[in-house]
Formats: C-alpha cells, sequence, structure tokens
C-alpha cells in the first residue's frame, strides 16, 4: 500500500453493511480483462472497517511506516469472506478530506491485472483510510534480501521486472505516474499462483514524473541483480569499470549468459542516468526485458518452490478435534467439543443479551453461532462467528465456526481460510482467548 494503497487481488465484496457506491462508469477495462468481478470504487464506512479488522487488531497489522505521516496496514476480512488490506492515515496525513476523496477516487479509477487494485475509502471525522485488495505472499524485498529456503531463481527476477514495467505502463498510459519512490517493498505476491502485482500509491505531496519512476525501477533493477541494495551512485561506478561480479548475486551463478547480463546491466544504468532525458520510457523497458525472459512457460509457483494453488485443501490442513468437526460441519461434535473446552470460562453470561444488552465475551457470539447453524440460519451465524473475532481475534474457535458458517453458505474457498488460521493459531500455542 506505500503511502497510498497497496494494491492487492480482485474482490467482490457482498457487504451486509450498507456503503455508499461511488459510481465509477468509466473505470478502464484492459484486453485480458483485467476489471474480473471488481466492484465500483466504493465509500466504506469506519464500522465496517474495524469490523473487517477485528477493531483494528494488533495481529493483523501488516506493516508500520512513513516518516512524516506514520500509517498502519492491517490485513482483514468483508463479512468474513473477502480478503483486505486496509491502510489507516495519520491524522495528519490528509487534513483536506475533499481532497483525499480526489485523490483516492483517481487511483481507484485504475484497473489492472498487474495492479493490486484499491477498492474504496473512508474518510469519517479524523479518519483516512485505503482499501485494496490482499496479497498475503509478501513482497520482493522478502524473497530477494531475507529468503529462508532458496533464493529466488533469476527467470523469476526477470518476469517480475518484466511484469512491474507492464504495471507501470498501464499507469502511466492512464496518466498516473503514481510512484516516485518504488522499491522491492512495493512489489507483492497474490496468494493463488505467485504472480506479481504492484502496490499503487497516492502521493501526498509533490509531483511524480514518469522520468522519476523509471530512475527508481532501475535501483529496482539493481536489487533484482544483486540480491541486495546497492547505492546507484556506486553501482554506476562498478558498471563504468565493468566490475559486474560485484554487483552480481552470488546464488545466480551459472543461470545466465554473459551477453544477457550485459544486456540487463545496460538497461539499468539507462534507467540510472542522471538526464531524465537519457533515461529509457517504459515501452522500451518492456522491449528490452522480454527477449531476456527465461522459462515463459513454467507457472509462477514453480519457480517459486510454492505447492500448486498456493492455500492448503482442507483434507490436508492439521485441525483439532474442533477445526475437524466443523470441516465436516458435525453440529453435534461442534456442540459437545464447545462445551467441553469452550464454553466453561464463560459461565454467567447466557443472559447477557437479555440482561444488559451489550456483550463482553467471544463466547457469547460462539453460542448463538452455533444455534444459528442449528436453526439454518448460516449468514446470521457467520455474522455472530466475525463479532467473536472482532472481540477476540486470536480465538482458533472463533475461526472454526466462521468456517463452519461458511461452508453451510456453500463458500468453500472462504472456509479452507478461516480453518487454516485457527489452525496456525492453535499451532502458536494461542489457543486461549
Amino acid at each position: 500500500m506505500g503511502a497510498s494503497i497497496s494494491k492487492s487481488r480482485p474482490c467482490c465484496c457482498r457487504s451486509q453493511f450498507k456503503g455508499t457506491v461511488l459510481e465509477a462508469p468509466d473505470v478502464e477495462g484492459e484486453e485480458k480483462g483485467e476489471a474480473y468481478d471488481l466492484p465500483h470504487f466504493r465509500e466504506f464506512s469506519f464500522e465496517q472497517l474495524r469490523l473487517a479488522t477485528s477493531g483494528f487488531a494488533v495481529e493483523n497489522i501488516v506493516s508500520e511506516h512513513g516518516e512524516k505521516a506514520p500509517n498502519v496496514i492491517y490485513k482483514g476480512k468483508l463479512d468474513a469472506q473477502r480478503r483486505i488490506a486496509v491502510k489507516r492515515f495519520n491524522r495528519s496525513a490528509w487534513p483536506d478530506p475533499s481532497q483525499f476523496l480526489e485523490e483516492a477516487r483517481a487511483v481507484g479509477q485504475l484497473r489492472n491485472h498487474r495492479l493490486a487494485n484499491l477498492l474504496g475509502c473512508c474518510y469519517e471525522g479524523n479518519e483516512r483510510l485505503l482499501v485494496a485488495e490482499y496479497m498475503p505472499n509478501e513482497t520482493l524485498a522478502k524473497h530477494l534480501f531475507h529468503w529462508e529456503s532458496q533464493p529466488m531463481k533469476w527467470a523469476m527476477r526477470l518476469r517480475v521486472v518484466l511484469y512491474l514495467a507492464e504495471a507501470l505502463e498501464y499507469c502511466t498510459s492512464k496518466g498516473r505516474a503514481l510512484y516516485h519512490d518504488l522499491n522491492a517493498y512495493r512489489v507483492l505476491f497474490d496468494e493463488v499462483n505467485y504472480l506479481v502485482f504492484f502496490s499503487v500509491k497516492i502521493p501526498i505531496v509533490g509531483r511524480v514524473t514518469p522520468e522519476s519512476v523509471i530512475y527508481s525501477f532501475g535501483t529496482l533493477l539493481l536489487d533484482v541483480l544483486s540480491g541486495k541494495h546497492i547505492p546507484p551512485s556506486h553501482a554506476l561506478d562498478l558498471i563504468r569499470g565493468r566490475d559486474f561480479n560485484m554487483l552480481t548475486d552470488f546464488c545466480l551463478e551459472g543461470q545466465f549468459s554473459d551477453e544477457d547480463g550485459t544486456e540487463f546491466v545496460r538497461l539499468a544504468s539507462r534507467c540510472l542516468q542522471y538526464e531524465q532525458r537519457e533515461r529509457p520510457n517504459v515501452k522500451s523497458i518492456i522491449h528490452a526485458l522480454t527477449p531476456l525472459q527465461k522459462e515463459t512457460e513454467v507457472p509462477s509457483y514453480v519457480l517459486m518452490d510454492i505447492p500448486c494453488g498456493g492455500a492448503s485443501s482442507i483434507e490436508s490442513l492439521s485441525l483439532s478435534p474442533l477445526g475437524e468437526a466443523c470441516s465436516r460441519m458435525d453440529l453435534t461434535a461442534i456442540h459437545e467439543i464447545m462445551e467441553a473446552v469452550g464454553y466453561k470460562d464463560d459461565e454467567g453470561t447466557a443472559n447477557e443479551f437479555i440482561d444488559v444488552g451489550t456483550m463482553v465475551s467471544p463466547t457469547v457470539f460462539a453460542r448463538r453461532c452455533l444455534s444459528y447453524l442449528m436453526n439454518e440460519m448460516p449468514q446470521e451465524a457467520l455474522n455472530d462467528a466475525t463479532q467473536a473475532l472482532v472481540i477476540s481475534p486470536i480465538w482458533p474457535s472463533a475461526f472454526y465456526l466462521q468456517a463452519a458458517a461458511l461452508l453451510t453458505l456453500g463458500m468453500e474457498k472462504e472456509a479452507r481460510e478461516a480453518l487454516r488460521d485457527g489452525s496456525l493459531l492453535e499451532a502458536k500455542g494461542n489457543g486461549a482467548h
């Protein structure tokens, strides 16, 4: 999301809350159908986003950054169905709500299969928030600089920069040169096929030019080649001295020819020219990168050594007895297990709905969620499971009940994610709520 919007995958939300849809009949779509099933850019209520992020829970923080205007990015789910990223700005970042809305709507017109698209915003009171598609599989920086199992292959690195150049070309063609500080931390990977998505930014101050974006792209080319941060001035000295070994990640030995390496370095050098007019445009960059591509028929998830499909099937998850019961939608077993391990710490709250009118315990919602499931009211059950997570975002039982409701609604993919979240929390020893 940068100081803008972290863009993630397409998401079409059917929210139970009433949010204003900001009609965008002129949203640009591209030939490859990049608009997908994305909804129009819309205005969300603060309450919607509070619920989606479990009350802006610390556990849902994805990143915190920004110097002059610090901001926090949270992961969340709309109605427990659609994964989103929510950027919450510092109050001083956008004092003028009309300017914020204008900029957000302008970027919200962009719809492209290489972008993590902006879905909406919120500007209630002093709050300024952006909502984008969520990309769960880390940043390019993580895969380049902080890899754990294996370094990124050269073929995948080439694919990354080509896809990024295509995203920049699209933005530039729409008159939105959105980045002057493009870097590896703003290139994201999606959930299913490990394709690359560009995190678009709403500029707060200053004017971003296509030429300044090209310079940033040149620094990214250096990162991809070296696997580390190299100051552009130092890199240019190495290039002039033809000391390419100092520029190249040792993990890439034998993965490309001298000719291809020379072409790649030449392109980076052109992007980093001091005089803006000497830098190539995006079309030229794409033209230069295309013939360098390797293993073009190999899917990205194979190059990244990721299991096909990214997310696990329900059968492959390691689930507790409660998780297993929820995955089978065995309501009798769910009730017996919850009675044995899930309710006893909340004795005496069953009448809280009537006596007090407010609820402070997640198990109150869990009880009613199960009751709704038994009475064939899955949407109401889903709502209560979501409320339980708002109160206690690290309670595995709430995720499992959410999964049971989602399965009843026929939403297997979302249910699988909820089951996975619950099992991960249990594995971390966070079973208590």
